[in-house]
C-alpha cells in the first residue's frame, strides 16, 4: 500500500482535476465504451465524471490522492434523487446508449461505491488501495455498515477482494461482464491506515 501519498476529502476546487483523472482512468474501460457513444466520447466521458463527482461531493464522499492522481466516490443510502436538470444532462450525454445503463439495487441501508479511478501513469502504485481504505474508514465514521459496487474489470475484482469484498452476482448479458460486489464493516480492510 502506498502510504506516502496523502489522501484527503475533496473540496469543490478539486472536482475539475478529479474529473480529468477519472476521464483518463476510464478512457479505455470496456463499460464506459459500451454506455457512451463514440462521437465525442472523451468529452462526454469527462462531462459525465464531472456531473457524478459534483453530485457525490454534495451528498456523499469524494476523496482524492496526491494531486488528484486518484479519486474515489461513495454515496450513502439516503442520497436524494438527482435534480431533473442533472438527469436530463446525463441522458443527453449517454445519447442512444442510455438504455444500456444498469445498476444493481443495493441492499437496504448499504452505501454504494460509485467510482474509483487512478491516472494511467500512476496505476500499479497502490493508490487505489490507499483511496479505498481511506474512503471505507470515512464511510464507517459516518455510520456505514455495508458497501456495494459494480465493476466490469476482473483486475478490479481482485483489488476489491483484497479489501474484504465478495462477488454477489455476475451479469454477462449483452455488454461487458459486470461483477456486483459487497462487503460489510466486519470485512473492511481498514485496520492498516491511521486517519
Amino acid at each position: 500500500m502506498n502510504m506516502s501519498t496523502q489522501v484527503h476529502l475533496a473540496n469543490a476546487g478539486d472536482l475539475a482535476a478529479a474529473a480529468d483523472t477519472l476521464a483518463a482512468a476510464f478512457e479505455h474501460y470496456h463499460w464506459t465504451r459500451y454506455v457512451i457513444p463514440e462521437e465525442q466520447y472523451h468529452e462526454r466521458l469527462r462531462s459525465l465524471q464531472q456531473l457524478y463527482l459534483e453530485y457525490a461531493h454534495a451528498h456523499g464522499i469524494v476523496a482524492v490522492a496526491g494531486n488528484c492522481d486518484g479519486v474515489i466516490a461513495l454515496l450513502p443510502p439516503d442520497a436524494p434523487e438527482p435534480e431533473p436538470g442533472m438527469v436530463d444532462e446525463v441522458m443527453r450525454l449517454h445519447g442512444d446508449r442510455i438504455s444500456r445503463l444498469q445498476q444493481s439495487d443495493p441492499p437496504a441501508g448499504a452505501w454504494r461505491l460509485e467510482t474509483l479511478g487512478v491516472r494511467p501513469e500512476r496505476q500499479g502504485q497502490g493508490l487505489a488501495s490507499t483511496l479505498l481504505v481511506f474512503a471505507l474508514a470515512e464511510a464507517v465514521r459516518r455510520g456505514c455498515a455495508q458497501v456495494v459496487l459494480d465493476t466490469s474489470d476482473p483486475r478490479n475484482v481482485r483489488l476489491y477482494e483484497r479489501h474484504g469484498f465478495h462477488t454477489t452476482q455476475t451479469d454477462t448479458g449483452d455488454g461487458p461482464p459486470v461483477w456486483t460486489m459487497s462487503a460489510t464493516i466486519e470485512n473492511f480492510e481498514i485496520r492498516k491506515v491511521s486517519l
